[in-house]
């Protein structure tokens, strides 16, 4: 005989979908307070104003990719390779990835539960308990689907709770974008550091050189009577002073490498010499490069709060805090929650979807809370001083924005004559080398002069070098502090 097809499930469904329909509606509404922007605790205008407006028609710096910024061909690759292999860049990839994985559990919340269950359960009832006399063994077979607790949030303590989730996982979005601008201008610094340091071990190894010749002669004059013992001491003196030097820049530029090394991730591929690049000879770029690098407009400290991914963060955070309190104040209410079931029960497997088998079961719970110790306000209360800490969080990141371009465009300001006093210092050496060198061939001067003009050349050369150096870096910090970088 053919069985008639199962209505079982179709008027508690129906119900039941009915039921979650309206929980949605309500759902919309949210206890969480209000968030409004604090206001931002710097000034309306950078300390170099004039610096600032004297490249106002630049392109800003979040406009500008780093493969367009740095020129350099090595630089790029060194670069493109800290993206891929870098670890703390990797590490916040992975922070991103967990959060959106939080957030995914937390939204699951908002929507219910749906189980499909077998079930075959078999029981013994002892002989005393029957009215036969004698003991039974029942069985039972069920199927169906279930929806396990299901929450009504008619007072957003849910909604809040994702909404929590959503702008920590944002927040995190934003770190991870902020850790990728820092290490792009991280290694462009690591790299330009180890260039300063060949060209500073250059020097140091031609002038090393050069006073060994000096020494040479002057143990050969000694031998014969021609210069005195001071004399020959005091060559000796600057030849191992310049050897020392040498040697201590040979291990500068090794840690240098080796710090590079760990920002890239992986032991840096061979330059590409047949390629072009944008550096001056002994690794640095030219002046020039470095005025077009530095011309970025400033525009307005307000306008740090969409350039710069760690204020958006912060940002980010306060309303992950903000929400959060919303779910404290939720719990204060009623908390309604639906269990409901729909399926089919028999005594034998072949009779579970025979008429008049089914089965449903609905049980809403309401839990009010009465005593909890203080609970519901002690996390009120923890919710209100994290939303309070969010904001100092929030102004602190932005004053520290402010100060880092504000030191940056300061640095735009005097390094440049710095650099160009510097060089000033060095020509002027140079030349006294020169005349110092022709008087003492003349016989005018004296061996200890050309020694003296020797070393505070020397001296000039290194310091010029570490100006370059400064005002390099300077501009790449103005960069990164305005919030380029990331493309």
């Amino acid at each position: 005989m053919t069985k008639p097809a199962p209505t079982l499930f179709t008027a508690p469904l129906t119900a039941l979908l009915t039921a979650l329909m309206a929980a949605g509606l309500l759902s919309a509404c949210s206890l969480a307070p209000t968030l409004q922007r604090p206001a931002t605790p710097v000034a309306a205008t950078w300390p170099e104003a004039s610096a600032a407006d004297s490249a106002a028609d630049g392109k800003a710096a979040a406009d500008t990719g780093w493969r367009d910024y740095f020129a350099d061909a090595r630089l790029q690759q060194l670069i493109a390779a800290a993206l891929e292999h870098n670890r703390d860049l990797r590490t916040a990839a992975l922070r991103m990835e967990e959060a959106r994985a939080q957030y995914d559990i937390q939204s699951a919340d908002r929507l219910p539960n749906v189980n499909a269950s077998v079930a075959d359960t078999r029981a013994r009832t002892p002989a005393f308990l029957t009215s036969s006399g004698q003991s039974t063994i029942g069985k039972r077979y069920d199927v169906g689907l279930s929806m396990p607790a299901f929450e009504l949030d008619f007072f957003g303590r849910v909604k809040s709770l994702n909404d929590a989730a959503l702008a920590a996982y944002l927040a995190t979005d934003e770190a991870r974008q902020a850790a990728q601008i820092s290490l792009v201008a991280d290694v462009a610094k690591a790299y330009y550091t180890e260039r300063a340091y060949a060209e500073q071990y250059a020097l140091a190894q031609q002038s090393f050189e050069t006073r060994q010749r000096t020494y040479d002669l002057t143990r050969q004059r000694a031998n014969v009577g021609a210069s005195s013992l001071l004399d020959l001491r005091t060559n000796e003196t600057l030849m191992e002073t310049a050897r020392a030097a040498a040697l201590t820049l040979a291990r500068q530029r090794a840690q240098a490498e080796n710090a590079l090394t760990l920002l890239v991730g992986q032991p840096p591929a061979p330059a590409n010499t047949g390629g072009n690049t944008s550096t001056s000879a002994g690794g640095l770029v030219s002046d020039a490069q470095v005025d077009a690098m530095s011309a970025l407009p400033a525009g307005l400290p307000s306008d740090l709060l969409t350039r710069r991914p760690d204020i958006r963060a912060a940002e980010q955070r306060l309303k992950s805090a903000n929400a959060n309190i919303g779910a404290a104040r939720a719990a204060f209410f009623p908390r309604v929650s639906l269990t409901a079931a729909v399926g089919s029960s028999s005594p034998t497997l072949g009779g579970l979807f025979d008429s008049g088998s089914g089965s449903w079961s609905f049980a809403p719970q309401l839990v009010l809370p009465i005593f909890d110790a203080g609970r519901n306000r002690a996390n009120l209360n923890v919710s209100e001083v994290r939303k309070n800490l969010a904001v100092a969080d929030y102004e602190k990141t932005i004053q520290v924005a402010f100060r880092e371009v504000a030191d940056a465009l300061a640095a735009r300001s005097y390094l440049g004559d710095q650099v160009t006093a510097q060089r000033a210092i060095q020509d002027a050496q140079a030349d006294r080398l020169r005349l110092l060198e022709l008087r003492f061939a003349n016989g005018v001067a004296s061996s200890l002069d050309v020694l003296d003009a020797q070393r505070e050349l020397f001296a000039s050369q290194q310091t010029l070098v570490q100006a370059r150096l400064l005002r390099t870096t300077s501009a790449i910090d103005l960069y990164r502090a305005l919030g380029g970088g990331l493309k």
